[in-house]
Parts: structure tokens; C-alpha cells; sequence
């Protein structure tokens, strides 16, 4: 399965600090903003989503139709394919928001361990 962008997206407890120790490592500001309580920061092409307040645990996040840049993509594999898919291989699908047969859709699953996995497509 193609499932481009990949980021990890952490629910931090105080945004402006992680901000702070992210920036030690070199990553910098992408898009979001504080008053938005998130921020996504690059480090070439590594993506970390830092939410505060919005979800519980952290999340492995795949963005279908996008580069590491969130550029769109003309070739990629559509959310409702990947659904289909992940179903197909007998995966439990614990949240779905996926409606038509085109545009921004996502769902999540858990693996084996429990880390919860986001497919959110944008496009």
C-alpha cells in the first residue's frame, strides 16, 4: 500500500515547550499555530505533529495525495482504496469519516500493540 506523507503526531502537555525542545533538534515551524493549540515541524523531510489538548496518545499519521511538504501529488492512492484495503486484510477499522467517492476522507485502526494509525486525506 502507498500511503505517502508520514508524520508522527504527539499530544504533548505544554505546546510552547515541546516547540521549544524540537527546535534544539533542528525542527522548525511548518504550519499550525499555538493560539490553534498545534503545530506540525519539519526536520527535512521528518514531520512531528505536536497537539496539545486535542487527542490522548500518540498517533502514526499517513496524508494520502501528499509529499512530506504537504504539496499535492497527481499519482497517489485514494483513502476509500486504502480502506478498502486495510479491510480486506482483516483489520479492524475503529473510526471511518469517509463519504463520496472523491475528497477528504480518514479513518484510523489500532496495531497490534496499540498504537492508534490515521490515514487523513486533505484532498
Amino acid at each position: 500500500m502507498k500511503l505517502d506523507c508520514f508524520s508522527i503526531s504527539l499530544a504533548v502537555k505544554d505546546l510552547q515547550v515541546s516547540r521549544d525542545f524540537y527546535e534544539k533538534l533542528g525542527f522548525s515551524v511548518f504550519a499550525g499555530e499555538i493560539s490553534q493549540r498545534f503545530l506540525i515541524m519539519k526536520n527535512g523531510t521528518t514531520n512531528i505533529g505536536l497537539f496539545q489538548g486535542m487527542f490522548e496518545g500518540n498517533i502514526l499519521t499517513f496524508n494520502p495525495g501528499w509529499d512530506h511538504n504537504a504539496q499535492a501529488l497527481d499519482d497517489f492512492t485514494d483513502a476509500r482504496d486504502l480502506l478498502a484495503k486495510v479491510k480486506a486484510q482483516g483489520i479492524e477499522v475503529s473510526h471511518q469519516n469517509v463519504e463520496g467517492e472523491q475528497g477528504p476522507a480518514s479513518f484510523s485502526f489500532v496495531d497490534p500493540d496499540g498504537n492508534a494509525i490515521l490515514i487523513d486525506q486533505h484532498r
